[in-house]
């Protein structure tokens, strides 16, 4: 299968990327990203290089049309490109919601235009807290944030509908990554202090892998779920 995936140089891209490559059922990557993406470092044993291709975007709201080529006969993406909560007051809200929301429905628009196959999973990566649902009050963590990111949820499903495509949203809490020490050490105390929970990029990235390559079991995927999958995984090995 050909798989996209979005926001490439970020950290969790980077480590679907590195997993990605090492998965026979993967039989190409188009990398997108705003500037060139590396083959990864520590690759599997199993890992093929040569299935990357990066992919350069000024702008995830404009897609030229040798983009659009490179996204053609395509059976699933992983989208992950955001503004994190932590990093969301840095910006007018506007712009996080632009990024947020909006960059989405571009980008999964173009990859309709392309000539996609069936079926077409689309794999939207929101974050624990979000809802979609606009008369449930939200309680917690950034609630004007995560409401934000339900919205997105929603329309990415909608077009997904209309698209006759598969979609599902996975909404992981905290992620904890080796050589991050301030990011493992927010994922040990704040689930500690308010709840939140925390997730391995590894886990989750096999994952999300998992779910693109097989199917999709639920929409979405909460962060129990998540924990519950990845075990699954390791179990099978």
């Amino acid at each position: 299968m050909k798989l996209i995936i979005s926001g490439a140089t970020g950290y969790v891209a980077r480590e679907v990327i590195r997993q990605s490559l090492g998965r026979r059922e993967i039989t190409s990557v188009i990398a997108l990203a705003r500037k060139p993406v590396p083959i990864p470092q520590n690759l599997e044993d199993s890992a093929d290089p040569s299935k990357l291709k990066s992919v350069i975007i000024e702008d995830y709201e404009q897609y030229p049309e040798d983009v659009v080529k490179e996204f053609a006969g395509a059976a699933a993406c992983i989208w992950t490109v955001s503004i994190t909560p932590s990093k969301s007051t840095m910006y007018d809200f506007e712009e996080v919601k632009r990024i947020c929301q909006a960059s989405t429905i571009a980008g999964f628009k173009a990859m309709h235009q392309s000539g996609l196959s069936k079926p077409f999973r689309f794999l939207y990566m929101s974050g624990a807290g979000s809802e979609r649902d606009p008369t449930k009050t939200i309680r917690g963590y950034k609630p004007v944030y995560m409401r934000m990111r339900g919205e997105a949820e929603a329309q990415a499903l909608a077009l997904a509908n209309e698209f006759g495509a598969e979609f599902t949203a996975v909404r992981p809490g905290l992620i904890m990554a080796q050589g991050y020490l301030l990011r493992n050490i927010m994922g040990i105390a704040i689930p500690w202090i308010s709840g939140v929970p925390s997730i391995n990029v590894v886990d989750l990235t096999a994952v999300m892998l998992d779910q693109v390559i097989n199917g999709f079991e639920k929409d979405p995927l909460l962060t129990e779920d998540l924990a519950r999958l990845a075990k699954d995984i390791q179990d099978r090995k």
